[in-house]
Protein backbone atom coordinates (compact mmCIF):
# COMPACT_ATOMS: atom_id res chain seq x y z
CA UNK A 1 0.00 0.00 0.00
CA UNK A 2 1.04 3.49 -0.84
CA UNK A 3 0.83 7.20 0.84
CA UNK A 4 -1.08 9.39 -1.23
CA UNK A 5 0.57 12.93 -0.78
CA UNK A 6 -1.15 15.88 -2.64
CA UNK A 7 0.85 19.02 -3.07
CA UNK A 8 4.43 17.22 -4.19
CA UNK A 9 5.19 19.91 -6.51
CA UNK A 10 5.08 22.58 -3.68
CA UNK A 11 7.37 24.06 -1.07
CA UNK A 12 6.33 21.90 1.88
CA UNK A 13 4.97 18.81 0.28
CA UNK A 14 8.71 18.33 -1.87
CA UNK A 15 9.91 18.67 1.71
CA UNK A 16 7.81 15.96 2.87
CA UNK A 17 7.96 13.90 -0.33
CA UNK A 18 11.84 13.77 -0.57
CA UNK A 19 12.00 12.50 3.08
CA UNK A 20 9.75 10.02 2.75
CA UNK A 21 11.53 8.49 -0.12
CA UNK A 22 15.05 9.01 1.53
CA UNK A 23 14.40 7.60 5.29
CA UNK A 24 11.35 5.38 4.57
CA UNK A 25 10.25 2.78 2.35
CA UNK A 26 7.04 3.56 1.20
CA UNK A 27 5.58 3.62 -2.21
CA UNK A 28 4.21 7.19 -3.41
CA UNK A 29 1.06 7.79 -4.86
CA UNK A 30 1.41 11.48 -5.89
CA UNK A 31 -1.25 13.63 -7.71
CA UNK A 32 0.48 15.98 -9.86
CA UNK A 33 -1.69 18.59 -12.31
CA UNK A 34 -0.52 18.55 -15.84
CA UNK A 35 -1.35 18.04 -19.16
CA UNK A 36 0.15 14.80 -20.22
CA UNK A 37 2.57 12.23 -18.07
CA UNK A 38 5.89 13.56 -19.33
CA UNK A 39 4.72 17.29 -18.25
CA UNK A 40 4.08 15.75 -14.94
CA UNK A 41 7.55 13.94 -14.42
CA UNK A 42 9.24 17.25 -15.41
CA UNK A 43 7.13 19.16 -12.68
CA UNK A 44 7.46 16.61 -10.22
CA UNK A 45 11.40 16.91 -10.90
CA UNK A 46 11.62 20.61 -10.88
CA UNK A 47 10.44 20.05 -7.29
CA UNK A 48 12.50 17.46 -6.03
CA UNK A 49 15.86 18.90 -7.45
CA UNK A 50 16.75 20.78 -4.79
CA UNK A 51 16.65 17.56 -2.00
CA UNK A 52 18.73 14.82 -5.20
CA UNK A 53 20.02 14.76 -8.19
CA UNK A 54 18.55 13.03 -11.49
CA UNK A 55 20.06 9.72 -11.44
CA UNK A 56 18.46 9.21 -8.01
CA UNK A 57 15.15 10.54 -8.68
CA UNK A 58 14.71 8.46 -11.89
CA UNK A 59 15.41 5.04 -9.34
CA UNK A 60 12.59 6.40 -7.55
CA UNK A 61 10.40 7.37 -10.02
CA UNK A 62 10.63 3.98 -11.44
CA UNK A 63 10.50 1.84 -7.94
CA UNK A 64 8.38 3.90 -5.64
CA UNK A 65 6.45 6.48 -7.33
CA UNK A 66 3.22 6.29 -9.01
CA UNK A 67 2.05 9.35 -10.31
CA UNK A 68 -1.17 10.00 -11.25
CA UNK A 69 -1.91 13.26 -13.43
CA UNK A 70 -5.37 15.00 -12.37
CA UNK A 71 -6.35 17.87 -10.45
CA UNK A 72 -7.52 18.55 -6.87
CA UNK A 73 -10.22 20.18 -7.21
CA UNK A 74 -11.87 17.86 -10.46
CA UNK A 75 -14.36 14.98 -9.56
CA UNK A 76 -12.34 12.03 -8.81
CA UNK A 77 -9.49 14.32 -9.20
CA UNK A 78 -10.73 14.13 -13.17
CA UNK A 79 -8.99 10.73 -13.31
CA UNK A 80 -11.18 7.97 -15.26
CA UNK A 81 -12.99 5.34 -13.09
CA UNK A 82 -10.35 2.18 -13.55
CA UNK A 83 -7.55 5.47 -13.00
CA UNK A 84 -9.52 6.53 -9.44
CA UNK A 85 -10.71 3.03 -8.31
CA UNK A 86 -6.58 2.18 -8.68
CA UNK A 87 -6.27 5.14 -6.42
CA UNK A 88 -8.51 4.26 -3.76
CA UNK A 89 -7.54 0.23 -3.75
CA UNK A 90 -4.10 1.25 -3.76
CA UNK A 91 -3.75 4.01 -0.75
CA UNK A 92 -3.03 3.09 2.51
CA UNK A 93 -2.77 6.49 3.68
CA UNK A 94 -3.46 10.37 2.90
CA UNK A 95 -0.75 13.27 4.09
CA UNK A 96 -2.77 15.94 2.14
CA UNK A 97 -0.36 18.85 2.03
CA UNK A 98 -1.74 20.81 -1.49
CA UNK A 99 -3.45 24.25 -1.02
CA UNK A 100 -3.67 27.32 -2.15
CA UNK A 101 -1.70 30.17 -0.52
CA UNK A 102 -2.93 32.89 -2.04
CA UNK A 103 -4.65 34.93 0.58
CA UNK A 104 -5.98 38.04 -1.53
CA UNK A 105 -8.39 35.67 -3.77
CA UNK A 106 -11.29 33.39 -2.03
CA UNK A 107 -12.22 31.99 -5.29
CA UNK A 108 -9.07 30.24 -5.46
CA UNK A 109 -9.25 29.35 -1.55
CA UNK A 110 -12.53 28.41 -2.19
CA UNK A 111 -11.72 26.00 -5.16
CA UNK A 112 -8.36 24.62 -3.64
CA UNK A 113 -8.52 24.41 -0.20
CA UNK A 114 -11.82 23.26 -0.05
CA UNK A 115 -13.44 21.69 -2.88
CA UNK A 116 -9.93 20.14 -3.00
CA UNK A 117 -9.62 18.66 0.67
CA UNK A 118 -13.26 17.41 0.07
CA UNK A 119 -11.98 14.87 -2.73
CA UNK A 120 -8.88 14.16 -0.58
CA UNK A 121 -11.38 13.28 1.81
CA UNK A 122 -14.06 11.66 -0.40
CA UNK A 123 -10.93 9.48 -1.44
CA UNK A 124 -9.75 8.62 1.77
CA UNK A 125 -13.56 7.63 2.59
CA UNK A 126 -13.84 4.82 0.03
CA UNK A 127 -10.30 3.62 0.83
CA UNK A 128 -10.96 3.09 4.26
CA UNK A 129 -14.24 1.54 3.78
CA UNK A 130 -12.42 -0.57 1.19
CA UNK A 131 -9.55 -1.82 3.09
CA UNK A 132 -8.67 0.68 6.19
CA UNK A 133 -7.01 3.84 6.09
CA UNK A 134 -4.14 3.74 8.34
CA UNK A 135 -4.19 7.75 9.12
CA UNK A 136 -5.10 11.11 6.99
CA UNK A 137 -2.55 13.60 8.31
CA UNK A 138 -3.45 16.97 6.88
CA UNK A 139 -1.45 20.09 6.65
CA UNK A 140 -3.12 23.12 7.94
CA UNK A 141 -1.56 26.21 9.35
CA UNK A 142 -1.58 28.35 12.91
CA UNK A 143 -3.72 31.04 10.98
CA UNK A 144 -6.77 29.13 11.64
CA UNK A 145 -6.45 30.95 15.16
CA UNK A 146 -8.23 33.69 13.41
CA UNK A 147 -7.31 37.69 14.84
CA UNK A 148 -5.08 37.50 17.78
CA UNK A 149 -2.83 39.88 19.60
CA UNK A 150 -0.21 39.43 22.25
CA UNK A 151 -0.62 35.72 22.66
CA UNK A 152 0.49 32.29 23.47
CA UNK A 153 -2.41 29.71 21.55
CA UNK A 154 -2.29 26.31 22.28
CA UNK A 155 -3.54 23.36 20.03
CA UNK A 156 -7.09 22.60 21.69
CA UNK A 157 -7.73 26.55 21.98
CA UNK A 158 -6.55 27.94 18.90
CA UNK A 159 -10.26 27.55 16.70
CA UNK A 160 -12.91 29.93 17.89
CA UNK A 161 -15.42 30.64 15.20
CA UNK A 162 -16.50 33.58 17.00
CA UNK A 163 -13.01 35.34 16.13
CA UNK A 164 -12.57 37.04 12.41
CA UNK A 165 -10.46 35.70 10.18
CA UNK A 166 -7.00 37.49 8.61
CA UNK A 167 -7.86 36.62 5.01
CA UNK A 168 -9.44 33.86 2.56
CA UNK A 169 -6.88 31.22 3.32
CA UNK A 170 -7.07 31.34 7.48
CA UNK A 171 -10.93 30.74 7.05
CA UNK A 172 -11.13 27.41 4.34
CA UNK A 173 -8.16 26.31 6.13
CA UNK A 174 -9.80 26.66 9.40
CA UNK A 175 -13.25 24.48 7.77
CA UNK A 176 -10.87 22.55 6.29
CA UNK A 177 -9.47 21.08 10.04
CA UNK A 178 -13.22 20.68 10.10
CA UNK A 179 -14.28 19.12 7.15
CA UNK A 180 -11.76 16.45 8.39
CA UNK A 181 -12.89 15.82 11.55
CA UNK A 182 -16.67 15.55 10.60
CA UNK A 183 -16.18 13.41 7.37
CA UNK A 184 -13.55 10.83 8.92
CA UNK A 185 -14.89 9.62 12.71
CA UNK A 186 -13.71 6.73 12.43
CA UNK A 187 -9.65 6.99 10.70
CA UNK A 188 -7.05 7.97 12.65
CA UNK A 189 -5.99 11.89 12.02
CA UNK A 190 -3.34 14.00 12.39
CA UNK A 191 -3.84 17.70 12.18
CA UNK A 192 -0.39 19.62 11.57
CA UNK A 193 -0.54 23.63 11.74
CA UNK A 194 2.75 25.15 10.22
CA UNK A 195 3.66 29.19 11.90
CA UNK A 196 5.71 31.00 9.43
CA UNK A 197 7.67 28.32 7.34
CA UNK A 198 10.93 30.34 5.83
CA UNK A 199 14.04 28.97 4.98
CA UNK A 200 15.72 25.89 5.88
CA UNK A 201 17.86 25.62 8.19
CA UNK A 202 20.61 23.17 6.75
CA UNK A 203 21.44 24.77 3.62
CA UNK A 204 20.67 28.60 1.92
CA UNK A 205 18.90 27.57 -1.03
CA UNK A 206 15.88 27.61 -1.40
CA UNK A 207 13.24 27.50 -4.23
CA UNK A 208 10.28 29.36 -2.61
CA UNK A 209 10.93 33.24 -2.57
CA UNK A 210 8.20 34.81 -2.02
CA UNK A 211 8.01 35.58 2.12
CA UNK A 212 12.03 35.58 1.73
CA UNK A 213 11.55 38.84 -0.25
CA UNK A 214 9.26 40.54 1.88
CA UNK A 215 11.98 39.40 4.89
CA UNK A 216 14.77 40.84 2.57
CA UNK A 217 13.66 43.91 2.09
CA UNK A 218 12.28 44.47 5.78
CA UNK A 219 16.01 43.58 6.95
CA UNK A 220 17.52 46.56 4.88
CA UNK A 221 15.51 49.33 5.93
CA UNK A 222 16.86 51.76 8.25
CA UNK A 223 13.89 51.97 10.64
CA UNK A 224 11.28 49.44 11.17
CA UNK A 225 7.03 49.80 12.48
CA UNK A 226 7.50 47.10 14.85
CA UNK A 227 7.69 46.68 18.75
CA UNK A 228 11.22 45.45 18.93
CA UNK A 229 10.31 43.02 21.69
CA UNK A 230 7.38 41.79 19.58
CA UNK A 231 8.18 38.34 19.13
CA UNK A 232 7.37 36.57 15.54
CA UNK A 233 6.72 32.58 15.24
CA UNK A 234 9.31 31.66 12.34
CA UNK A 235 9.93 27.89 11.63
CA UNK A 236 12.33 26.02 9.09
CA UNK A 237 10.92 23.97 6.31
CA UNK A 238 13.26 20.92 7.42
CA UNK A 239 11.64 21.14 10.72
CA UNK A 240 8.19 21.18 9.28
CA UNK A 241 9.16 18.38 6.93
CA UNK A 242 10.54 15.93 9.66
CA UNK A 243 7.64 16.70 12.01
CA UNK A 244 4.97 15.70 9.37
CA UNK A 245 6.88 12.05 8.70
CA UNK A 246 7.95 11.07 11.92
CA UNK A 247 4.46 11.58 13.42
CA UNK A 248 2.91 10.43 10.15
CA UNK A 249 4.75 7.12 10.23
CA UNK A 250 4.25 6.78 14.52
CA UNK A 251 2.25 3.95 15.27
CA UNK A 252 0.70 6.13 18.00
CA UNK A 253 0.96 9.73 17.91
CA UNK A 254 0.44 11.09 21.49
CA UNK A 255 -2.10 13.95 20.09
CA UNK A 256 -4.10 14.74 16.45
CA UNK A 257 -3.47 18.31 16.17
CA UNK A 258 0.27 19.59 16.27
CA UNK A 259 1.68 23.32 15.95
CA UNK A 260 5.00 22.92 14.12
CA UNK A 261 5.92 26.36 15.44
CA UNK A 262 9.49 27.89 17.61
CA UNK A 263 6.51 28.37 20.00
CA UNK A 264 7.85 30.06 23.53
CA UNK A 265 10.98 30.07 21.77
CA UNK A 266 10.32 32.49 19.22
CA UNK A 267 12.75 35.23 18.50
CA UNK A 268 12.09 38.85 19.14
CA UNK A 269 12.39 41.43 15.96
CA UNK A 270 15.61 42.86 17.73
CA UNK A 271 17.37 39.35 17.91
CA UNK A 272 16.81 38.91 13.82
CA UNK A 273 18.03 41.83 13.26
CA UNK A 274 20.97 42.14 15.62
CA UNK A 275 22.22 38.87 14.01
CA UNK A 276 21.71 39.83 10.33
CA UNK A 277 23.41 43.21 12.08
CA UNK A 278 26.09 41.40 13.49
CA UNK A 279 26.84 39.18 10.31
CA UNK A 280 27.06 41.91 7.87
CA UNK A 281 28.74 44.13 9.93
CA UNK A 282 26.51 47.02 10.39
CA UNK A 283 24.01 48.62 12.18
CA UNK A 284 20.51 47.25 13.07
CA UNK A 285 17.55 49.30 12.30
CA UNK A 286 15.56 51.86 14.95
CA UNK A 287 11.94 50.43 16.23
CA UNK A 288 9.34 53.13 15.36
CA UNK A 289 6.32 51.38 15.79
CA UNK A 290 3.94 54.52 15.66
CA UNK A 291 4.99 54.23 12.31
CA UNK A 292 2.70 51.21 11.89
CA UNK A 293 -0.53 52.93 10.70
CA UNK A 294 1.61 55.19 8.44
CA UNK A 295 3.59 52.03 6.99
CA UNK A 296 -0.16 50.24 6.33
CA UNK A 297 -1.77 52.90 4.88
CA UNK A 298 1.17 53.77 2.08
CA UNK A 299 1.25 49.64 1.28
CA UNK A 300 -2.04 49.29 0.64
CA UNK A 301 -1.78 52.53 -1.73
CA UNK A 302 0.74 51.17 -3.35
CA UNK A 303 -0.99 47.46 -3.34
CA UNK A 304 -1.64 46.16 -6.84
CA UNK A 305 -0.07 49.04 -8.87
CA UNK A 306 2.58 48.19 -11.84
CA UNK A 307 6.17 47.28 -11.50
CA UNK A 308 7.96 45.99 -8.49
CA UNK A 309 7.27 48.37 -5.88
CA UNK A 310 3.20 47.34 -6.53
CA UNK A 311 3.96 43.97 -6.65
CA UNK A 312 6.34 44.30 -3.20
CA UNK A 313 3.51 46.10 -2.06
CA UNK A 314 1.31 43.71 -2.66
CA UNK A 315 3.55 40.90 -0.93
CA UNK A 316 3.40 43.24 2.55
CA UNK A 317 0.31 43.70 2.76
CA UNK A 318 -0.44 39.84 2.42
CA UNK A 319 2.14 39.09 5.29
CA UNK A 320 1.81 42.64 7.87
CA UNK A 321 -0.78 41.58 9.70
CA UNK A 322 1.11 38.01 10.64
CA UNK A 323 3.98 40.01 11.43
CA UNK A 324 2.53 42.58 14.38
CA UNK A 325 0.19 40.25 15.92
CA UNK A 326 2.93 39.29 18.59
CA UNK A 327 1.51 35.77 18.98
CA UNK A 328 2.75 32.68 19.31
CA UNK A 329 2.22 28.98 19.23
CA UNK A 330 2.68 27.07 22.12
CA UNK A 331 4.75 23.58 20.14
CA UNK A 332 5.72 21.76 23.51
CA UNK A 333 3.91 18.94 21.97
CA UNK A 334 5.81 18.15 18.49
CA UNK A 335 8.94 19.15 20.65
CA UNK A 336 8.53 16.76 23.21
CA UNK A 337 7.67 13.58 20.83
CA UNK A 338 10.30 14.69 18.53
CA UNK A 339 13.25 14.94 21.21
CA UNK A 340 14.43 18.68 19.63
CA UNK A 341 13.04 22.45 19.02
CA UNK A 342 13.22 23.97 15.66
CA UNK A 343 16.99 25.88 14.84
CA UNK A 344 16.15 29.70 15.63
CA UNK A 345 15.85 31.57 12.76
CA UNK A 346 18.89 34.09 13.59
CA UNK A 347 20.78 30.99 13.12
CA UNK A 348 20.62 30.28 9.43
CA UNK A 349 18.58 33.99 8.49
CA UNK A 350 22.02 35.72 6.59
CA UNK A 351 23.10 32.44 4.80
CA UNK A 352 19.23 31.97 3.02
CA UNK A 353 19.09 36.32 2.53
CA UNK A 354 22.71 36.63 1.11
CA UNK A 355 21.75 33.43 -1.43
CA UNK A 356 18.33 35.04 -2.14
CA UNK A 357 20.60 38.25 -3.19
CA UNK A 358 23.26 36.96 -4.78
CA UNK A 359 20.15 34.80 -7.04
CA UNK A 360 18.27 38.06 -7.09
CA UNK A 361 15.57 35.66 -6.06
CA UNK A 362 15.90 32.92 -8.21
CA UNK A 363 16.25 29.28 -7.91
CA UNK A 364 18.37 27.65 -11.10
CA UNK A 365 16.30 25.17 -12.40
CA UNK A 366 17.48 21.78 -14.13
CA UNK A 367 16.27 20.67 -17.31
CA UNK A 368 14.82 17.38 -17.54
CA UNK A 369 17.90 15.02 -19.35
CA UNK A 370 18.43 15.16 -22.69
CA UNK A 371 17.96 11.24 -24.07
CA UNK A 372 16.58 10.50 -20.37
CA UNK A 373 14.05 7.51 -20.78
CA UNK A 374 10.59 8.26 -19.35
CA UNK A 375 10.62 6.19 -16.34
CA UNK A 376 7.58 5.09 -14.42
CA UNK A 377 5.77 4.43 -17.20
CA UNK A 378 4.70 1.62 -16.19
CA UNK A 379 3.36 2.73 -12.83
CA UNK A 380 1.56 5.65 -13.61
CA UNK A 381 -1.89 6.98 -14.19
CA UNK A 382 -3.40 9.51 -16.78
Amino acid sequence: MAILLTGSTGYIGAHVASNLLANHGDSLNLLVRARDAQEARERLWRSLQLHMEFPQFEAFLEKRIRIFVGDLTGHHFGLGDDEYRDLVRSTGAVIHCAASLNRKSEKSCLNVNLRGTLEVIQLARRAHEDHGLRRFSHVSTVAVAGQRANEIVEEDTSIDWSRSDYDPYARTKKFCEHMVRELLPDVSRTIFRPSIVLGDSRRPETNQFEMVRAFVFLAGLPALPFRASDRVDIVPVDYVADAIVMLHQKEKPEHEIYHLSSGRQSEKFEELTDALAKAQGKRGPMYVPSLEGLSSKMINALAGRAGKIGGLATLLKVFLPYLVWNTVFDNARVVAEMGRAPEPFSKYCYPLLRFSRANHFHYSYKDWPAGARLAGAAGEAG
